[in-house]
């Protein structure tokens, strides 16, 4: 079987301050950088994403593999024209030499947005189709996928992310692939079914670990006969367009039983709409809470910076946890990821031991956040490059180009000249920090920090500082949603009719 393999992957936040250019898609912001034709074959294997599960299962397979590109950029404002368009004919052109094909395996997120096109995924698609208008095509997609009714059309199988952190992002690229294999070899395409549903829902809330999610996904895996696959999209609740919102697909060579469970999943969810309604703590009570949980513990107090969580569009330079840190004399604390070009390279060049005065972060325009002066220690150097082995990030390299550790009182603070979220513990290690002898952590993430410090940590607590991806999407200046959509779980309906 011959398939042309591709991935082009962007998580957009319609509300952020900075887009996805091609220099972003090129340095890959926590994902490989951008790599074409049969350098992917290398470059992806042993990463945990979707390409590389898949291209393992075409080893097994015997698959004559046609790869053509692949590239990601760390979720930010919308992608620019410029690297959409670029991106997308690449790919187009390669699918046009890689003739005569049996097959398109598609490595997406689900919901990318660009600065001209509402539906990344689903134009994308439709480009595909004028091209190949018949061939099969399946897609992997990330559990925060968007996933639109032209996707649903365009293409015949999609196959989603089943946990969050998302530690399973090669074994999904195996299971669309595995799915792709099952029905050409049936030779006939399956029946699916598609659901929306009305109500967005926060992020933080969406991990997979707890109850109602763990329930819900375990209706993805436990598939009545004649369904081959089913999945759960809880959406990416920043991004403004119609199809922004949680949905549910099945997929399967029995039209009946593919429609009811589609249904059964669909009805889980809804029930359990007042679970996902929750709260958070403000910045000083949380460091409050932090310091009295950590006086009479043996691990670190792992407090979320959710809403400047640059793996959903945070600039992650965001000062409002580090002031509540100073502001409340926290000992053995560290903090990161901290995006502060400016900031590393004046310790580069002060060096390590000496102490410097600088303005940290707050420079991307969120409202309540502003730069915050300090006197600082240079307590450690650091090139950036990380080799970033926990769950999540799977053994990933990463270039976080020239870094340090800046000590201010009883806070070190992990200054990075690129961005990537939080997610791994080595983030920490590269600039000599253990993070296992803090009594305090600061994560500028959300929920994929917990694959990696869960196993460390002595409870977790969620703290919404100022950012650009507020914990209750109800507190976005919404515009374009589809009529009807609660704007958080219980919360009010968007109305975009004028006053």
């Amino acid at each position: 079987m011959r398939v042309a393999f591709a991935g082009f992957l962007h998580e957009s936040n319609s509300f952020a301050a900075w887009p996805a250019d091609m220099a972003a898609f090129r340095q890959g912001g926590g994902y490989i950088p951008l790599t074409r034709g049969p350098a992917l074959q290398q470059a992806i294997r042993g990463v945990n994403l979707g390409m590389a599960g898949a291209m393992d299962f075409a080893d097994s397979a015997g698959w004559d593999v046609v790869p053509i590109l692949w590239t990601g950029a760390i979720p930010s404002a919308p992608v620019t024209q410029d690297a959409y368009e670029a991106i997308s004919a690449e790919i187009l052109d390669g699918l046009r030499q890689a003739s005569p094909l049996d097959a398109i395996f598609l490595d997406l997120h689900g919901a990318m947005v660009a600065s001209h096109v509402d539906d990344g995924e689903g134009e994308l698609l439709a480009r595909i189709r004028q091209i190949h208008p018949d061939l099969p095509i399946a897609c992997a997609l990330d559990l925060h996928g968007n996933i639109t009714r032209q996707m649903f059309d365009l293409s015949d199988i999609m196959v989603g992310f089943r946990t969050y952190p998302h530690v399973d992002m090669a074994e999904t690229g195996h299971r669309a692939a595995h799915a792709l294999d099952a029905m050409v070899k049936s030779g006939r395409k399956w029946a699916k079914a598609m659901r929306q549903l009305d109500f967005l829902i926060p992020i933080s809330w969406q991990y997979t670990g707890m109850e109602p999610n763990r329930s819900l996904y375990a209706m993805t895996r436990d598939l009545p006969p004649g369904v081959a696959t089913a999945s759960l999209f809880m959406g990416f609740p920043a991004s403004d367009f119609e199809g922004c919102g949680p949905t549910v697909f099945a997929y399967g060579p029995d039209p009946a039983a593919v429609a009811g469970h589609a249904d059964a999943i669909t009805a889980a969810l809804a029930a359990a709409e007042p679970d996902f309604a929750s709260t958070a703590l403000e910045p000083e009570a949380a460091i409050r809470q932090a310091m009295r949980l950590a006086a009479a513990a043996s691990r670190p107090v792992v407090i979320a910076d959710t809403q400047d969580n640059p793996g959903a569009g945070g600039s992650s330079d965001t000062t409002g946890m580090l002031r509540a840190l100073i502001a409340c004399d926290a000992q053995d604390a560290a903090l990161g990821n901290f995006h502060d070009p400016e900031a590393a390279r004046l310790a580069h060049e002060a060096g390590q031991g000496a102490e410097i005065e600088l303005s940290l972060g707050g420079r991307s325009g969120i409202a309540g956040d502003a730069p915050l002066r300090v006197r600082a220690q240079v307590a450690a150097l650091s090139d950036g490059r990380v080799h970033a082995t926990g769950p999540y990030y799977g053994g990933t390299h990463i270039d976080m180009g020239p870094s340090a550790a800046l000590r201010i009182g009883g806070v070190q603070v992990v200054v990075t000249s690129h961005v990537a979220q939080m997610a791994d513990r080595n983030f920490y290690r590269m600039v000599g920090i253990e993070p296992e002898a803090q009594k305090i952590l600061v994560n500028k993430s959300s929920v994929h920090f917990r694959a990696d410090f869960e196993p460390i940590a002595e409870v977790i607590l969620i703290a919404t500082a100022p950012g650009a991806m507020p914990l209750f999407p109800s507190s976005l200046p919404w515009t374009r949603l589809r009529p009807g959509m609660r704007i958080r779980p219980l919360g009010p309906v968007f109305d975009n009719e004028p006053a």
